[in-house]
């Protein structure tokens, strides 16, 4: 049975012809990003806090591991969703879910409610960020669309500058529960405004979504991510319940792979993998997923426990990260269109994170501020220098039809990297706590301080937690340099290609 064609996107009208009513949606669209990207960032600095009145340290990293598994899962079935049944009632109920799962967090009585609650944000937030960059592509035609991704491009950064600040800041005035509380006037906000401003746009066409390979692409990566955090839930990698993760996880793979080798539209078309270059932009991507966006609430306990900073002061220093990365990205997106070259930029982004962990892995107590900012903004120039290298070179790589799935694939790998990341320092910093911090006379589990807990110990106390978390953090640091290590060797495989012209892509 032939598909039923449908004209090109470039040949249907604007979703909304009002040029001033087309920028008020825009306008929701990007609040609502704000919104959904502003959360992974915005909990950094309060996870501290969190963590001394649950305890349960072991479990910090699942705050944000959760979310980014979660929201990764999702990612490939809400578009498609879109296509089916518009993208109006898909967004909704995305930030619907999204509101909700603020909501839930903001009344958890555990760790463990927590997480779930985080799950329940993640399922909306990953709906969230696929459909507007739908919605997009509906709203402003190819040429206009570029200058207001790029818009998107700053919310993005504006969110990680701004999260950690405001999370230490409501975390201190307020409490932790404010952090997630504050979405709900935003959620409804946004609900309101799509409901009157975004019209509804009746799909033409029912694509064949792939349910099958999705699932079990996202129940691999959560074998992975699972198994990867075992040493915590079963006592060791080679536990025997941690195997049957492992089996279970090859399994899903197997699955996977057969899955789309048959149906007519993969998640993933297979034939991407016969270019080694795509294979390794994967890789580059999801140990820069690890180390960019999974190390972030590892760094915020870092600079609360080892240097003795409130919440809101640890957040301002996420600034120097923040400007970094913008920095980076500028000068490197700038300089890979004059010279058509992106190999070296990973090369170099790699090496700086290299770097930048083992500096930090050498930082003890009392290490002036102005020197861990400066470790700080090094760090965030690594990460920007690095970032567009994946999604270019995928890009270049595969052919026309299947761009999408491969831009697809590397963000899905980059999160999924980051999911893992934080699942290993969670184990690396757990176990050095435990192990250095057993026997502290007069302080009870360290796990449970929270950073104002910590400052009214006396002083002789408060240096050994502080030398207990800092000894921890060391191995974690080593363990983010070697995933820098991985990144480093795929990009020095990498073909040396010079990306085409923009008249030779025109007429290829």
């Amino acid at each position: 049975m032939s598909p039923i064609k449908t004209p090109p996107a470039a040949d249907l009208p604007p979703l909304v012809e009002n040029p001033r009513l087309r920028l008020v949606v825009f306008l929701f669209l990007m609040t609502a990003m704000f919104m959904a990207t502003l959360d992974n960032q915005i909990v950094a600095t309060a996870l501290p806090t969190i963590v001394g009145e649950f305890g349960q340290l072991e479990r910090f990293g699942w705050v944000g591991s959760a979310y980014l598994l979660a929201s990764s899962a999702v990612m490939p079935i809400y578009g498609k969703l879109g296509d089916l049944f518009g993208r109006k009632p898909v967004i909704m109920a995305a930030v619907l879910i999204f509101t909700l799962g603020s909501l839930v967090c903001g009344l958890a009585v555990s760790m463990d409610t927590l997480i779930a609650a985080r799950v329940l944000q993640a399922l909306g937030g990953g709906g969230i960020m696929v459909s507007i960059f739908s919605i997009n592509a509906d709203l402003f035609a190819p040429r206009e669309r570029a200058r207001y991704q790029s818009y998107s491009s700053l919310v993005l950064m504006a969110s990680g500058a701004v999260g950690p600040v405001l999370g230490g800041t409501l975390s201190d005035l307020f409490g932790w529960r404010s952090i997630f509380l504050v979405n709900l006037p935003i959620g409804i906000l946004v609900l309101a405004g799509l409901a009157v401003m975004l019209p509804y746009r009746r799909p033409q066409r029912r694509p064949k979504i792939d349910y099958a390979g999705a699932a079990l692409l996202a129940a691999t990566i959560s074998s992975v991510v699972v198994w990867a955090d075992s040493a915590q839930l079963f006592g060791s990698l080679v536990a025997p319940e941690s195997l049957a993760i492992v089996a279970a996880g090859v399994l899903c793979l197997t699955g996977f792979i057969l899955v789309e080798r048959r149906v007519d539209e993969p998640v993933v078309p297979l034939s991407l993998f016969s270019n080694p270059t795509f294979s390794l932009l994967l890789i580059i991507s999801l140990c820069s997923g690890a180390v960019g966006i999974g190390s972030v609430n590892y760094v915020a306990l870092f600079l609360q426990t080892t240097t003795g900073l409130s919440p809101s002061m640890a957040g301002l220093l996420f600034i120097a990260t923040t400007g970094g990365i913008a920095l980076g990205s500028l000068s490197a997106g700038r300089m890979i269109s004059i010279t058509g070259r992106y190999k070296i930029f990973s090369i170099a982004s790699m090496t700086t994170g290299i770097v930048a962990m083992g500096i930090f892995s050498l930082v003890g107590v009392g290490t002036p501020v102005p020197m861990i900012a400066a470790i700080m903004l090094l760090h965030g120039v690594g990460i920007g220098i690095g970032q567009q290298v994946p999604v270019i070179g995928v890009q270049n790589t595969a052919g026309a039809g299947d761009v999408g799935a491969a831009t697809g694939a590397v963000t899905l790998t980059r999160m999924g990297g980051a999911s893992i990341g934080i699942s290993i320092y969670g184990a690396v910093v757990a176990s050095g706590v435990a192990r250095l911090g057993a026997a502290i006379p007069g302080v009870g589990p360290i796990d449970e301080l929270t950073p104002k807990a910590l400052s009214a110990l006396p002083p002789d106390l408060q240096v050994q937690v502080v030398e207990t978390y800092a000894g921890a953090f060391h191995s974690m640091f080593l363990a983010a340099a070697v995933i820098c290590l991985v990144g480093l060797s795929a990009a020095l495989f990498l073909k040396n290609v010079r990306l085409p012209m923009a008249k030779a892509a025109q007429s290829h």
